[in-house]
């Protein structure tokens, strides 16, 4: 009888040992994911910063800095697997992992318009000319998306199904922007013809800046599913 609850008491704590380690192995993957958030806010800034001085030099680094996002990207998807594979987590923690392989998607997607952004940039040095414009509203927008990037990680880290809902609200804004540029460049086009390059370029980066948001959007959208069990389309 009393090997049997010795016997008992070590499974218990065998079991506890384990429960601890994959909390901490889960914790440890939520701070990577957050990590590669960090770095793509920051790529989301560059790029446009490299536009706004239409400073070439920025947008190299932007455009040779995506391997650090890929690679990111692989390492934690092999986090992602050797959890499963050793941990076999169950319900919320397994769908957490899961949520986890489609968030690091969506943030390799946005580190990638960001190098669109970097790339746009680079082709409007290479004309010679200087910016049709200041840029206002597609720096108001890049800082929207950086935000709405932080905001949703935090959401899915901290189970914050109110913060997800605010980022689908700043989705919005990011969009009225997106129109309102789309308007402002077009009415340039109308009246001189030797700016339609420029501009067009220019929706180009509104466009990119428009399905960060998005992506970003998705990302909340993960969140909620994780407190909530139930899908909701944010992105209207």
């Amino acid at each position: 009888m009393h090997n049997t609850i010795e016997t008992l008491r070590g499974d218990r704590t065998m079991a506890g040992s384990i429960r601890h380690n994959f909390h901490q192995s889960l914790e440890s993957l939520q701070q990577e994911i957050l990590r590669m958030g960090s770095i793509v806010e920051q790529v989301i800034a560059k790029a446009v910063e490299s536009l706004a001085k239409l400073d070439s030099k920025i947008a190299n680094e932007v455009i040779e800095g995506d391997t650090v996002v890929d690679e990111l990207e692989l390492q934690i998807e092999d986090q992602c697997l050797k959890l499963i594979a050793t941990q076999q987590p169950m319900a919320k923690d397994l769908r957490k992992i899961a949520a986890g392989f489609k968030i690091i998607t969506d943030l390799e997607r946005i580190a990638d318009y960001s190098v669109d952004i970097a790339r746009t940039a680079n082709r409007i040095i290479a004309t010679g000319q200087p910016l049709i414009k200041p840029l206002i509203d597609i720096p108001r927008m890049a800082e929207l998306a950086q935000n709405m990037v932080k905001q949703a990680l935090d959401a899915y880290v901290h189970g914050d199904v109110k913060l997800a809902y605010a980022v689908a609200e700043a989705d919005d804004q990011v969009d009225q922007l997106h129109n309102q540029i789309f308007r402002e460049l077009l009415v340039f086009m109308m009246e001189n013809p030797r700016t339609i390059t420029q501009a067009t370029y220019l929706l180009f980066v509104s466009r990119y800046l428009e399905r960060i948001a998005d992506h970003a959007t998705n990302i909340a959208e993960e969140a909620i599913y994780l407190e909530t069990g139930e899908r909701k389309e944010l992105n209207d």
